[in-house]
């Protein structure tokens, strides 16, 4: 009977530690697959984007007079379109009385559908129906003296949310006022879902920049009789042909924009795709540094067991001493416990991770089932978080090997 507890315990000891690595191989196995899929993703989205090159600048709206700086742009080699683009909020007025806050995007038509990837092109009719495809007739060379487009395409959820259709008219504001607003024509809308975080668009419109611009009161600096603001938030430009995927041609033209903009932010895809690897990075080493915590009790407990192992056994190690076996054949026997331990418990580990992941995907609030959804099982990565912790669980047999070749014969034989 005593027996058959000893064993009993014994199982249970190896249960434990084999319980305690598993959940200190889960954490992290955890935390890299989804951090690492969020980054994969993010990556996809920026390497997948339909321009190559970024101008960005501090402050709200910080870029000034830019449909010339559009028209500049386009003079360089190998650029395609340049995109200015204008984000703000407004507040939108449906014919029935309803209203929406919603964020408004004033683009150059043309260009603004030529640098989105192809995924976003998808949910925007093509043409855009907002009127001439450059906005030089309503811009009129900086006097915004034309005839307004006034046209404007609504997301898919606004329009459902207003009850708007196209051909019907709605009313924008900057701000809550409505008798400040001013009526556009629904001649579209967009925003299919597509995109793996969410909908391609929310509540939001598009409409033509210079609309946009009058609207928000960015366009001159006295409504339309003070200097030229022409103002965007960023400006994108794509590359033609080969140069798109030619770091050299990208660069060469990043420089050339640089110089027509030496006081604004000029970035690159590329550049963008090496500081999320960065980024990705640190986070990879806050992950493992997080889960230390679970490793290090893991270990700990897997060298109490070992030691107790030995204390159990010290009777049957005494007598393999004393008979002569070499102390490598007991070292071996404590490592390749230890080894088996830490297999079983590495193995399990990584199989409630991914349990965890597909639970979270499965059974999640909010847009954890949507994140998770995006983990990444790297294999590289797994064999080497496996590979790690048996090793380290390798060395924490030292303790125990230590301790059964430093028994005094004597009283383990007795």
């Amino acid at each position: 009977m005593s027996r058959a507890l000893r064993l009993s315990h014994t199982s249970l000891q190896d249960l434990l530690a084999v319980a305690a690595i598993a959940t200190a191989v889960a954490l992290p196995v955890v935390l890299l697959s989804v951090g690492g899929g969020v980054s994969a993703h993010e990556r996809a989205q920026l390497e997948g984007s339909g321009f190559e090159i970024t101008i960005s600048a501090p402050g709200m709206h910080g870029i000034g007079n830019s449909h010339a700086l559009a028209s500049q742009i386009d003079a360089i080699p190998n650029v395609s379109a340049a995109s200015p683009v204008l984000s703000d909020p407004v507040d939108l007025f449906a014919p029935e009385g309803g209203s929406e806050p919603a964020l408004a995007e004033g683009v150059l038509p043309g260009p603004f559908l030529a640098t989105l990837s192809a995924s976003e092109r998808s949910a925007f009719p093509s043409p855009l129906p907002l009127g001439d495809p450059t906005d030089a007739p309503h811009f009129a060379n900086g006097t915004y003296e034309g005839v307004a487009t006034n046209d404007l395409l609504v997301a898919s959820p606004l329009a459902a949310a207003l009850n708007v259709s196209v051909g019907e008219t709605l009313r924008l504001a900057d701000g809550p006022n409505a008798s400040r607003s001013v009526p556009f024509t629904v001649t579209g809308e967009f925003g299919t879902p597509g995109g793996a975080l969410g909908p391609l668009a929310g509540f939001a419109v598009v409409l033509p920049l210079s609309d946009l611009q009058i609207l928000t009161g960015t366009a001159r600096l006295n409504g339309t009789s003070g200097p030229i603001l022409d103002q965007v938030d960023s400006v994108e430009v794509s590359l033609g042909g080969a140069a798109a995927t030619d770091p050299a041609a990208v660069d060469r033209a990043a420089a050339a924009v640089q110089a027509l903009v030496p006081y604004y932010g000029v970035t690159t895809l590329a550049s963008q795709v090496a500081q999320l690897d960065q980024a990705d990075a640190v986070l990879t080493g806050f992950y493992l540094a997080l889960s230390s915590t679970a490793v290090v009790i893991g270990l700990l407990f897997l060298t109490l067991v070992l030691l107790r192992r030995v204390e159990a056994e010290r009777r049957s190690i005494g007598i393999r001493r004393a008979i002569g076996l070499p102390a490598r054949s007991i070292v071996g026997r404590l490592v390749g416990r230890a080894g088996l331990l830490a297999g079983g418990g590495a193995l399990a580990g990584v199989a409630a991770g991914a349990i965890a992941v597909r639970v979270l995907q499965s059974y999640g609030t909010g847009d954890v089932p949507t994140i998770a959804a995006l983990a990444v099982f790297d294999p590289v990565t797994i064999l080497e978080l496996v590979a790690g912790t048996v090793a380290l669980c390798l060395l924490a047999s030292i303790a125990a090997a230590r301790a059964a070749l430093r028994l005094p014969l004597a009283e383990a034989l007795r």
